[in-house]
């Protein structure tokens, strides 16, 4: 009987999430900064419209990354630090359907990242500093 039951639903569930697999439409880029760094990982997102209009971000699992330059370890496109063009063209193609491909031109950026970030104690004293100003302006207001 359980052998029954299970050759009966094997279909049955079959049709169901065949009815649930949605297609990808089209792809689009959605970068997270207008411009690439030398010598370090550029994490290339590309999000996928589903044929019922939910979007889902697509991995190198689903997508062939191609660049004119550096070299892809998934989503991630690393160029050398010693990188001289000012721009490279990444493009990403659907694996289950190379007719969707889109192309996009990025840019390298030129300024050094020199900008010295606040330490986490910087931080909270910068916060406590602003609590105790907001303390007495309100002991101020109150009198």
């Amino acid at each position: 009987m359980k052998k029954h039951l299970l050759f009966a639903l094997i279909p049955t569930l079959a049709l169901f999430s065949s009815g649930r697999a949605q297609k990808v439409d089209s792809i689009f880029f959605n970068l997270y900064t207008d411009s690439l760094k030398k010598g370090t990982y550029n994490y290339i997102n590309v999000d996928g419209k589903l044929s019922d209009g939910r979007w889902m971000p697509l991995t190198s699992k689903d997508i062939l990354f191609t660049s004119t330059a550096g070299k892809f370890e998934e989503n991630s496109l690393v160029l050398d630090k010693e990188f001289k063009e000012e721009k490279v063209t990444v493009t990403a193609t659907l694996k289950a359907n190379a007719a969707i491909s889109k192309t996009v031109t990025i840019y390298i950026k030129r300024n050094p990242d020199n900008e010295k970030l606040k330490t986490a104690e910087e931080i909270l004293k910068e916060m406590e500093e602003q609590s105790r100003q907001k303390q007495k302006s309100k002991t101020y207001r109150s009198r």
